[in-house]
């Protein structure tokens, strides 16, 4: 045994913990897509307070996208440039969006949040000029099922109320999101 470098126990117990290791990472992946078919099954999903669940009025968003572990995803922040907010106030309203979104995609696409919360929680923020620009993305995001929040501000500070501020898109694969915000410039 000490002039071989492997010897045929070690062989056999190599392939078994490999063998093993796909066999149960197989296993995960189906009952994880089992899982979350029963939980679409249910009963209906719990409201979270103060947060804005999807109706049945709402663009529908798909959950099937997701590609395994190999995937990137990302969040991307829209946010206009044309009003002028200070550092602070943009900094503000993308969390505002960062948030909502999440709490949507908790409810809508709990595979994909999962995914990009393993692969780091990216975001990107990025700029557009008007507001006809941010609704427009707004509309190619929802044609492509991706999950979206609007922030519109409350006017207490630096705007006026009621003001589209920014526009989270996402988590999603970073692919997906790029077709859609792929051309804007960043922040």
């Amino acid at each position: 045994m000490g002039d071989k470098l492997l010897d045929s126990t070690q062989i056999i117990n190599g392939l078994a913990v490999m063998l093993s290791f796909f066999v149960g990472y197989r296993y995960a992946l189906k009952r994880g897509d089992a899982k979350d078919s029963a939980s679409d099954e249910g009963a209906a999903a719990p409201s979270l307070a103060g947060s804005s669940v999807p109706s049945a009025s709402e663009a529908p968003v798909s959950d099937k996208g997701y590609g395994g572990f190999n995937e990137n995803f990302k969040m991307v922040l829209v946010v206009r440039n044309d009003l002028k907010m200070g550092k602070g106030k943009i900094a503000a309203q993308c969390g505002h969006g960062a948030v909502g979104a999440y709490q949507r995609a908790v409810v809508r696409t709990p595979r994909l949040l999962r995914a990009w919360e393993n692969c780091g929680c990216a975001k990107i923020a990025v700029r557009v000029e008007s507001e006809a620009e941010l609704m427009a993305i707004k509309k190619a995001a929802e044609r492509q099922q991706l999950n979206t929040c609007l922030i519109r501000d409350a006017g207490r500070t630096q705007i006026e109320a009621n003001s589209k501020t920014v526009l989270a898109v996402g988590p999603a694969a970073a692919v997906d999101i790029d077709r859609v915000t792929g051309h804007l410039k960043l922040l």
